[in-house]
């Protein structure tokens, strides 16, 4: 069994427990209490010197950075390739795709809300404004797809579906944009391990209220 250093209202970390969930990879899951500095310990510097979550131990091997954990997990355990296939072209458009939640969707999260929920500063409008680009972004993607890379789940919904539902729970309208909804809507359906998904976000909301 691996051990997954995590919180369950991060979103990257959620997005390792519904893959993991996806490949049916149990998880012998070690909270880490970033508040009061565990990740800062010699132990778990041994084990990550970046000191960041999610991180997974799996049999000795260690490997941190949510969307690298993603494709190991499907790589070693995926009963099929269908969760990241061996196609080079759908594996780049997978690619692209969590490089963009990395990147620009999430990233954006975290320039406009960290500072508000963490520093108590104001909200800063510009950085509002490279949210609603980063959805406008997404929703071209998504014209006329079910999925967010190719016709069927891959892991980049999977690391998509777990930005966007932290988005939901900070109450930003994802019903503006009509193709992020209408995805949105099926991968809570389609996604394994939605329920402990949705059960994080209600955790990191409270940062909210």
């Amino acid at each position: 069994m691996a051990d997954l250093y995590y919180l369950p209202g991060s979103s990257p970390c959620r997005s390792v427990i519904m893959a993991a969930k996806a490949v049916g990879v149990e998880l012998n899951k070690k909270l880490l209490n970033l508040q009061a500095g565990e990740h800062l310990k010699p132990e778990f510097l041994k084990i990550n010197p970046q000191h960041t979550i999610p991180t997974l131990v799996d049999n000795g091997f260690a490997l941190w950075e949510s969307r690298a954990i993603l494709v190991y997990l499907v790589e070693k355990y995926g009963k099929t390739d269908s969760l990241y296939p061996k196609c080079p072209k759908k594996r780049a458009v997978i690619n692209q795709r969590l490089y963009f939640d990395m990147g620009t969707l999430y990233q954006s999260f975290a320039n406009y809300y960290y500072p508000q929920m963490f520093a108590k500063t104001p909200a800063d409008p510009e950085a509002f404004k490279k949210i609603e680009t980063a959805f406008e972004h997404l929703n071209t993607f998504l014209e006329g797809q079910t999925y967010a890379a190719g016709d069927s789940l891959t892991i980049a919904d999977i690391a998509l579906v777990a930005s966007v539902s932290t988005f939901e729970v900070a109450d930003f309208d994802i019903s503006k944009y009509a193709n992020v909804n209408r995805w949105y809507e099926n991968a809570k359906k389609v996604t394994p391990g939605w329920d402990e998904n949705w059960a994080g976000c209600m955790e990191f909301k409270k940062f909210f209220d």
